[in-house]
């Protein structure tokens, strides 16, 4: 196992070149927000645009486009039941499942048009249902990023089991051993590339609803624009929970919307160190 520290913030971020567009930092379709949940997508797409994503698309309910039009003006809108095909193959980031709800339908058609040069984060309801349900996965880069819960459900690992690496990992590569499992807990690990990598920052000021959804936006912002992907995930898991303990140094709890506001003035600090 590797201890995270923030030399992989200076390995991952760097500067950007003059020449260069929004195309180059990549697209990011985030897929969920039923009319309940709204929030969840929000807060993803908080993360995604702040984190430098190039472009960034909400399909969601359209009860959510008000709230989506006035806090992030920056993205872009699309009905989640309309056929999404097109619009999953003009992006090089999908995350699925925030606030999804129980809108399988709309994950059963958004799998089989993720494409193998893709990547897909699946994400909070999505792992539910298709622990449920389960439904064939794309040959597509995969990324999980569930909490203990939805890992029980999911990987079939119980909570009790999850402190041995060994378990979780013999689950990952059940599913797809290709794939990043980013494990959320009071001490979040990735596994990728036939290792473990644990956080060495962050605490309870973060336990708060949202977090886990601004991870996952972080998520889908990085792998848009740094590659290779594991190096992305891994900078985006460290940076989110180091700029909540530097926010939870004058606050009592760090909500994760703030942590989406500070990304731009944290990542400028690390570029081209």
């Amino acid at each position: 196992m590797q201890i995270l520290t923030d030399s992989i913030l200076k390995e991952v971020i760097v500067p950007r070149q003059s020449n260069t567009h929004k195309g180059n930092y990549g697209k990011v379709l985030i897929i969920g927000g039923t009319d309940q949940l709204g929030g969840a997508t929000l807060m993803n797409s908080l993360a995604a645009v702040n984190s430098g994503a190039g472009l960034v698309s909400v399909a969601t309910d359209p009860v959510n486009f008000t709230a989506v039009h006035s806090r992030l003006p920056e993205a872009m809108v699309i009905d989640f039941h309309q056929d999404l095909t097109k619009y999953i193959q003009s992006v090089n980031v999908v995350l699925i499942g925030s606030g999804l709800g129980n809108a399988y339908d709309i994950l059963e058609k958004t799998l089989p048009a993720v494409q193998s040069n893709q990547t897909l984060i699946i994400d909070g309801s999505a792992l539910t249902m298709l622990s449920e349900r389960p439904l064939p996965l794309p040959d597509a880069q995969l990324i999980f990023t569930p909490h203990q819960m939805e890992w029980q459900r999911f990987g079939q690992v119980k909570i009790t089991d999850q402190a041995d690496v060994d378990n979780n990992w013999n689950a990952l590569k059940k599913i797809d051993p290709k794939a990043i499992l980013v494990l959320k807990s009071n001490h979040t690990q990735i596994y990728w590339n036939n290792d473990v990598y644990q956080l060495s920052v962050g605490g309870p000021y973060q336990a708060t609803g949202g977090m886990g959804d601004t991870l996952a936006g972080m998520v889908a912002g990085f792998t848009a624009q740094f590659h290779p992907q594991g190096p992305a995930v891994l900078a985006a898991t460290y940076a989110h929970s180091a700029i909540a303990q530097e926010l939870a140094q004058e606050r009592y709890v760090t909500l994760p919307t703030l942590i989406s506001a500070s990304l731009p003035e944290f990542m400028h600090r690390y570029a081209g160190q």
